[in-house]
């Protein structure tokens, strides 16, 4: 949902970047192309998780400790999710795309993504919309916009995830991986 001042707010922006996932899981179910695309796609759907996650455990979480009566226990669920997804996603990049586990990683990380996605959307998303005004939501939805722009693009099953050390380390490390995808010439 976009707000009446025409920016988007924090829900549209998390669903929005939940449809463009699964747009890719969907290409990726349906196969095709060789090894060096499914690699590409594959590329792109992680940098576009990390992204996602990272502003999540930005923003996202730390207001749903703040304004929801069972805050605390939400956020740390979904963040050991994003633990359990950011694992796969490790292991999925250091995988050549014809090793045959790589397929089963994928369809694992697929289905912890899809159930992330369904708990979000069927709890997280309308408590929090609930809670908070339409103008929280829309700056929420601003700092989660601001957040991926900065955020890493490769997994970082070690860093920090709760503020402040993610909100101080996480531009760093994303700043970082922009390098090195560039120099890969991979398309984040």
């Amino acid at each position: 949902m976009t707000s009446a001042q025409g920016q988007p707010d924090l829900i549209s922006v998390i669903v929005n970047d939940h449809r463009e996932v699964e747009q890719v899981f969907t290409e990726l179910e349906r196969g095709g192309g060789d090894s060096r695309h499914r690699r590409a796609l594959v590329d792109h759907v992680i940098a576009e998780l990390v992204r996602h996650s990272v502003a999540e455990e930005q923003y996202m979480y730390p207001a749903a400790r703040k304004n929801l009566a069972n805050g605390d226990q939400v956020a740390d669920h979904e963040i050991a999710e994003h633990a359990e997804a950011e694992q796969l996603m490790k292991q999925l990049e250091d995988l050549d795309p014809d090793d045959p586990k790589f397929e089963q990683l994928l369809g694992e990380l697929m289905g912890a993504i899809r159930h992330h996605v369904e708990d979000e959307e069927n709890d997280l998303l309308p408590k929090l919309r609930n809670a908070l005004s339409e103008e929280e939501l829309r700056e929420l939805g601003q700092q989660v916009v601001k957040a991926k722009e900065r955020a890493p693009t490769r997994p970082h099953p070690g860093a920090p995830d709760k503020p402040p050390a993610n909100r101080i380390l996480d531009p760093g490390a994303g700043l970082i991986d922009r390098m090195r995808d560039r120099l890969a010439g991979r398309q984040s």
